[in-house]
């Protein structure tokens, strides 16, 4: 994966970020593994939350400014982060802890990385 923050030096993928259930992500697995074995390629990247309150506690304003930050100008680490967004480092740490468990922040030894030009949200309003 290209960690490179400059999005003018290549264009990276979006990336789906779903409120669904463990079946809805099974299916989507699914019909990626069935257009792998006809040959398609495949470039998608998927994020699914059970519940629309954990996509929102994630997806918290703070950490959307983190993820614009680091897409727009890396970080070599996250004491330099902490320091760059003006916040402390501990809150900053956790941050990056809880965005890099989900996916969207990639870790290069200490550096980091928000290798998405663009994040979706997708919510059904149709029952499970």
């Amino acid at each position: 994966m290209n960690l490179n923050p400059n999005p003018t030096l290549g264009a990276a993928p979006k990336v789906q970020v779903n409120v669904g259930s463990l079946a809805d992500m099974g299916k989507r697995f699914v019909s990626v593994w069935k257009q792998a074995e006809a040959g398609a390629a495949n470039n998608q990247t998927h994020i699914t939350f059970l519940d629309v309150q954990t996509m929102f506690e994630t997806l918290s304003p703070r950490r959307l400014d983190l993820l614009r930050h680091v897409r727009k100008h890396g970080a070599d680490n996250v004491r330099a982060l902490a320091q760059a967004l003006g916040r402390d480092y501990k809150n900053v740490h956790q941050d990056v802890t809880t965005l890099q468990s989900v996916g969207l922040l990639v870790r290069d030894g200490r550096k980091l990385a928000a290798p998405w030009d663009e994040l979706q949200a997708n919510v059904s309003l149709m029952p499970a």
